[in-house]
This record gives structure tokens, sequence and C-alpha cells, in this order.
């Protein structure tokens, strides 16, 4: 079981330079942690390519479909009281955006605040930097 944040988890359903390196990785470890507006960050992503005109109509439905695939078999980490004043914490101590400062807070809670347990993914290197500061072995 390893924590994926929406940057690791997009190239699954997107073709991006990561993919290939993600892919394997899920391949390795197919059970994905993750927090509960990933979906929705992945899904803005897929309809922002669409609009730029990088994903036809079919790509962006086929990435659509293939995220709901991958979201059914994945543990979501609910949005709580604890998740948020994890995200506050970190907004303190990390130059993080808010969404990044959700991810990361989720990924905490669901190590039961022990990092080292849960291998972190990401591919947003400033979340990564983060989570090695907190404590995350890096997949």
């Amino acid at each position: 079981m390893m924590y994926w944040d929406s940057s690791a988890i997009l190239p699954l359903v997107v073709e991006e330079e990561a993919t290939a390196r993600c892919e394997a990785r899920y391949r390795e470890d197919s059970q994905v942690v993750t927090w509960w507006a990933t979906r929705i960050e992945c899904a803005s992503a897929l309809n922002r390519l669409h609009r730029e005109g990088t994903l036809s109509d079919e790509e962006v439905r086929k990435s659509l479909a293939d995220l709901t695939a991958i979201a059914a078999t994945w543990i979501e980490v609910q949005p709580t009281e604890k998740v948020r004043d994890r995200a506050l914490r970190l907004l303190r101590v990390h130059p993080l955006r808010a969404a990044d400062a959700l991810q990361l807070a989720a990924s905490l809670v669901a190590s039961s605040e022990n990092p080292q347990a849960l291998p972190f993914v990401s591919n947003d290197e400033r979340l990564t930097a983060a989570a090695i500061k907190e404590g995350f072995p890096i997949a």
C-alpha cells in the first residue's frame, strides 16, 4: 500500500512524461491510498487539457473512464477535522498550496501519524520535498 497524490495518479490515465514510471510503480503495488478530492483534482486537470486542445473529446472521455475505474479500487481519506488541522499546520511549515497541504495531511492521517509506514508517490517536487521532511519514504 502506498499513498498517491493526484500528480502521480494522473499519468496512469493520460500519457505524460511520468507515465511509464507511475505505471511500473502501480504494477508493483496497486493498493492506492489517496485524498478524498484526488479524483476532482485529476478530473480538473483532464478537462483543462481538453480545453487547451491537448486531449480530444474521445481521449478525455477515456481518461475520465479510466480514472473512475481506478478510483473504484482505491482507499480514500475522508475530509475530517483532523485532516484540516494537519493541513493548517503543514501550511505554516512548508511552502505548499492548499490542495497539496490537504494531500500531505491526508497521507499523515492515513499513516496514523507514522509516515515511515506509508510510502508516498508524487510527481510534484514541492510536495515531495515536504513529504520527505515529514518523514515519508518516497516511492
